[in-house]
């Protein structure tokens, strides 16, 4: 007469399964396995939890199970006989147990036998065990962003207002003065021949100020041929752009001779 073992040890060769998958499925330790096939029942568990092994195990290898849990316990009245485990190699699995309760023995087999049907464990990678924090919610990140994108805004606008119109100490223009002008001639009041009108070539912000008392004309955008006129006096004149404007005089117009965000000095009254 085969011993319980050998039942099982039949049984799972006869379906092909090794006892690494026979493990991975009943979610039973492989070592405790292969016990069960050497008729070795001592595995360092309960009574209850020994039994609900074995009926899930016979269960998953499609043997009556009442039956063999009907020798092991007339087994537990004498030593079975020890077989040599078989080479075979198996995995261990890590068996999550519930705490089982007492209501009785046949509820435990029961627990330990529906455990054998569910999916298969997934195997951990390393870092997965990790406490993870708190998810970071998108909304928020992306108000963050659009905050710190208007404060950059700001500041470069700031920034330009303020180097738009500060005085620029000493820089001057030679090119479109070609004559310096002494103090006494800056200070002399004279009615001048004509008028000289800024003329924009391309969309500018400009601001003009007058030289002899430090007097603003006008402060404000230009569009293309736009032009403004002023008396023909020496006049600061300061462009976020001195390459998109030109200076026009008795119907010639002159470049500035600058590019760029600067400020330079002209002054037509001489000719």
């Amino acid at each position: 007469m085969q011993t319980i073992g050998e039942r099982l040890e039949e049984a799972r060769k006869k379906r092909g399964i090794s006892i690494r998958e026979a493990a991975e499925a009943t979610k039973i330790r492989g070592e405790y396995l292969q016990k069960f096939e050497g008729n070795q029942f001592e595995i360092g568990l309960t009574e209850i939890y020994t039994r609900g092994f074995l009926r899930g195990y016979a269960n998953y290898l499609r043997i009556p199970s009442d039956r063999l849990l009907s020798d092991y316990t007339a087994l537990r009245g004498g030593e079975p006989r020890v077989r040599q485990p078989s080479r075979e190699v198996y995995g261990r699995m890590d068996l999550a147990i519930s705490s089982a309760d007492e209501r009785g023995e046949a509820q435990a087999e029961s627990s330990v036998s529906e455990s054998s049907q569910r999916p298969q464990p997934r195997f951990q990678r390393p870092g997965e065990n990790l406490p993870k924090g708190p998810p970071i919610d998108p909304a928020l990140v992306f108000k963050g962003g659009i905050l710190l994108v208007s404060l950059l805004v700001v500041a470069a606008v700031i920034w330009i207002a303020k180097t738009l119109f500060a005085p620029i100490p000493g820089q001057t223009s030679s090119r479109v003065a070609p004559s310096p002008v002494s103090e006494a001639a800056e200070t002399t009041t004279f009615a001048p021949a004509a008028s000289v009108a800024i003329v924009a070539i391309e969309p500018v912000r400009i601001k003009v100020v007058r030289k002899s008392d430090g007097m603003e004309l006008y402060q404000g955008p230009l569009q293309g041929g736009e032009r403004r006129e002023y008396p023909n006096v020496p006049i600061y004149l300061t462009a976020t752009d001195l390459g998109s404007v030109e200076l026009e005089y008795k119907g010639h117009r002159y470049p500035t001779g600058h590019t760029g965000h600067e400020r330079i000095q002209f002054d037509f009254s001489t000719r």
